[in-house]
């Protein structure tokens, strides 16, 4: 049964890591919620570490620069994991071929920088799709297009045996009052058209198996049991937590809030019929991270 919680500090002492998602979570796409920067910093200052999770496909080094914009305090995270990563290291090992048709906005062009880390990558080439050998996906060329608008050329893709490597597995987020599609909505909607898509981000396991190695680079040797997932996704935060035995902490004032029917906090009897309806069992829920 799920535990409806006021307040992180009720339960801080159990853990020593949070994994936390950054949109819908730690902010809204425009400025951070002040709260959870509050409850971020009592975390880390009794000793916890506060790695950001997030589907973002980029690298960590830009997804930074994104949130000192909008002047999310260093002091309140410790380390960054994305999606883009993960992903990024998959295309340079050769995941979808040398030749490659973009889909995405002109700033997600930071993919394809290149990334050291990978021993002898392969040169990747941007090509028209009848040219391409596969595709990466960073998200919609407009976010706010319905995703059927690809079904062309998808099936052009599926005809040709290609894959879709998805950067960012989520399928919408809320910027501000407006929600917009993801890279994870192509991604299903290729998959469903019987074409093969390439996951990387949560709920998938390389995005954790990245997160520990980061852990283990700060010097932070955590138990899986000792670390406590944070976020708004049900199909991703939560499904991703489950899947790699963490807790977790389903923020139910992001994409379900209407579904759960929160205001400070959710529903009860909302909150429970939405789960029954996912069949999902968060350890725990809160309206917002505080």
């Amino acid at each position: 049964m799920t535990r409806i919680i006021e307040s992180i500090d009720e339960i801080a002492d159990r853990y020593d890591a949070l994994f936390l998602d950054l949109w819908g979570c730690v902010h809204n796409g425009i400025a951070p919620f002040e709260d959870a920067v509050a409850a971020m910093r009592t975390f880390k200052a009794a000793g916890g570490t506060n790695l950001l999770l997030t589907n973002a496909p980029r690298s960590r080094h830009l997804v930074e620069k994104q949130l000192d914009k909008m002047n999310l305090p260093r002091d309140a995270w410790d380390v960054i994991t994305t999606s883009g990563d993960s992903a990024r290291a998959a295309m340079f090992r050769g995941a979808v071929g040398q030749k490659v048709y973009f889909i995405g906005q002109p700033h997600d062009q930071g993919f394809f920088d290149p990334l050291s880390i990978i021993e002898n990558p392969i040169e990747i080439q941007q090509v028209p799709l009848d040219q391409a050998e596969g595709v990466v996906c960073c998200g919609p060329f407009d976010p706010s297009a319905d995703p059927s608008e690809m079904r062309a050329e998808f099936l052009y893709a599926k005809t040709k045996g290609m894959k879709l490597l998805c950067a960012n597995p989520d399928i919408q987020v809320d910027r501000g009052e407006t929600r917009e599609w993801c890279a994870g909505a192509l991604a299903k909607l290729y998959t469903e058209m019987g074409g093969e898509s390439l996951y990387f981000g949560k709920p998938h396991p390389p995005i954790y198996d990245l997160a520990r190695r980061r852990l283990y680079a700060l010097g932070k040797e955590i138990p899986d049991h000792r670390i406590l997932c944070v976020g708004d996704g049900i199909l991703t935060d939560v499904t991703g937590a489950i899947g790699e035995n963490f807790d977790s902490l389903f923020i139910t004032g992001g994409l379900a809030k209407e579904e759960t029917k929160t205001d400070r906090s959710p529903d009860p009897k909302a909150l429970a019929t939405f789960l029954e309806g996912e069949m999902m069992s968060p350890t725990y829920a809160i309206g917002y991270l505080r």
